[in-house]
């Protein structure tokens, strides 16, 4: 139900507060532009700093703006089973579409505990849960074989696979099991090559700013225009290798500011951009013709 492209929202901020008339705005935007779906809290809206009033007060925002057009699919995660839990709970009596459970990270747990931490949430709440893999950020990777494990549970309909690895994708496609999942790219960059593999779209960054033209993308494979889709991604990838130049969500929120769509603030211990990785950027932009 999360198939095509889903746009991993930024949480605008005005003087240390989110800015929820700038939240409705970006929302309403994605709407008008055929968005499939929205990912409000997660990684790109910097989720761990924003308090739980605040986390909760984004999917509420998020929900109501939408007014049913696009899906909404709340980030809910945490390395904390029971804030997980809670947070996973008020996004369904929200009305959220489904949840995004990250990795719990920092404390590293083993397959088992990672297995027991979903299994915990999918048997408490009853809504879509999507698992997202980003052992980059959490410092665990969720294996295949716990990945299709956790698909035999009804309400576990997909994951976000941001490893980088076509390994695990594939791994996880070649089991029946995990097959019954829709696979999600995390990487802007590795749309195409996961499609290929049977993946059904993103979870994108840069679809803050170009979602039409990742929908694009993802619809010319979809529909067999796999050198439509080729060239796509080969314009695309420059810009979407910029927005990683620094860490998510630093360059595709100095993207935003340089388009005028926000004002670019974030919250420490994120910082603006250095000005060789801001120079690479804004070229990235200007040749992508983003920037006159």
């Amino acid at each position: 139900m999360f198939e095509g492209v889903t746009v991993a929202l930024v949480t605008p901020f005005s003087s240390g507060k989110v800015d929820y008339g700038k939240l409705e705005e970006l929302v309403a935007w994605h709407v008008e532009q055929g968005t499939d779906a929205i990912v409000p809290v997660g990684t790109t809206g910097e989720s761990p700093t924003l308090s739980h009033e605040e986390h909760e007060k984004v999917i509420d925002v998020v929900v109501k703006a939408v007014a049913g057009k696009v899906k909404v699919l709340a980030g809910t995660g945490s390395n904390s089973t029971a804030e997980a839990l809670r947070l996973t709970s008020h996004a369904a009596k929200a009305g959220a579409d489904g949840a995004l459970l990250v990795v719990p990270y920092y404390n590293k747990p083993t397959q088992e505990g990672l297995y027991r931490h979903f299994w915990t949430i999918a048997q408490a709440v009853k809504i879509p849960l999507v698992l997202y893999n980003i052992p980059g950020r959490t410092g665990v990777n969720l294996a295949p074989e716990t990945i299709c494990r956790l698909a035999e549970i009804e309400t576990i309909v997909g994951v976000k696979e941001a490893s980088g690895d076509i390994n695990q994708t594939s791994a996880i496609l070649a089991d029946p099991k995990g097959g019954r999942l829709t696979v999600l790219s995390g990487d802007d960059s590795l749309t195409l090559p996961i499609m290929s593999a049977g993946g059904k779209g993103i979870i994108s960054v840069i679809a803050n700013i170009v979602p039409r033209d990742m929908k694009a993308m993802v619809e010319a494979y979809s529909s067999g225009r796999v050198a439509d889709a080729a060239a796509r991604h080969l314009k695309m990838f420059p810009l979407c290798r910029a927005m990683f130049v620094e860490t998510n969500p630093i360059p595709i929120k100095t993207a935003m500011k340089k388009m005028g769509m926000i004002n670019g603030e974030m919250r420490l211990p994120l910082c603006e951009m250095s000005p060789a990785n801001d120079a690479k950027l804004e070229k990235a932009m200007r040749d992508y013709g983003l920037l006159n």
